[in-house]
């Protein structure tokens, strides 16, 4: 049998080197993948905006280009004064902004009663909860409108964001945060004479800054990009949301290509602006805030 007669210590240099390469070529295919996605998703959403730079005419020149010959902001301009453009993101930024604040309280408030309160029919009320997340949302469109029909809130704002409020998914986001919260903070609250509601407002709810940020975002989106439910219950082109609005650049016989790109671009600024600017608090927690060892 072969004894290995080397320095213990170049032994250890040399795992230490191969430990080392073996983290660098595991780095190395990681960047790799990573930056290939970026490119296989990046660039046809590159291609999609600079293409709104570009004319009627240049869109379809054969061979096709990826750089406007000519720079021209005119299906910006047709899109925001011919189409009523401003009036379809003022209500959008309404339906947008309203839902996603009544849905974070909504959700917060529920998920912490979830989490916290001991009791057979609120186990029974989360699952049926979560048995709302496998049905198709097309299941419940007929009588959600006739719901919201009776309500009197027909061809309104309020038609659309009602139905919104209410989420599985923003529920059971906090329900799993605030089982991971410390009981230790309610039990220390609770001896300081704290009531229950200033304990959930002061003391849980900074602790779900992430969670808060994270289902606002996912909200924001969502009620930003709904289509099919605003096309259902609205039917005053004044009341139009901007999705409906950017669809009706679509016409019967032919399409303005231009228009509707700039139309596009402009419908998705809000959204890449808001994940820009939150996307730092996005999953970021420190749950044992606030105790000491």
């Amino acid at each position: 049998m072969a004894v290995d007669t080397k320095p213990p210590a170049l032994r250890r240099s040399r795992k230490k080197a191969g430990a080392r390469s073996g983290d660098l070529l595991r780095a190395v295919t990681s960047s790799t993948v990573m930056w290939v996605l970026v490119v296989i998703y990046a660039l046809p959403t590159l291609w999609f905006v600079v293409s709104s730079f570009k004319s009627a005419g240049e869109l379809f020149t054969y061979p096709l280009t990826f750089w406007p010959k000519h720079f021209t902001i005119d299906g910006y301009v047709k899109a925001w004064t011919q189409f009523d453009f401003a009036q379809y993101f003022i209500n959008t930024l309404i339906v947008a902004v309203s839902a996603t604040v009544l849905t974070v309280v909504a959700s917060a408030m529920a998920g912490y009663a979830l989490a916290k309160y001991q009791s057979w029919w609120l186990k029974i009320f989360a699952v049926c909860i979560l048995a709302t997340t496998m049905l198709p949302g097309e299941t419940i469109l007929a009588p959600l409108f006739l719901v919201v029909r009776n309500l009197g809130l027909y061809n309104s704002l309020s038609g659309v964001v009602v139905p919104a409020v209410i989420t599985a998914t923003g529920t059971f986001m906090f329900r799993q945060f605030f089982l991971t919260a410390p009981n230790d903070l309610l039990e220390a609250a609770r001896i300081d004479g704290s009531g229950e509601f200033s304990t959930f407002l002061r003391i849980m709810l900074p602790l779900a800054r992430p969670i808060i940020l994270t289902l606002a975002i996912f909200s924001f989106q969502w009620r930003w990009n709904d289509y099919l439910w605003p096309l259902i219950i609205l039917n005053d082109p004044n009341q139009f949301t901007l999705q409906i609005g950017v669809a009706s650049i679509i016409g019967a016989n032919n399409v303005n290509w231009s228009v509707l790109l700039g139309a596009s671009v402009l419908s998705m600024v809000p959204l890449v602006a808001i994940y820009l600017v939150f996307q730092k608090y996005v999953m970021s927690a420190d749950m044992n805030a606030g105790l000491k060892d």
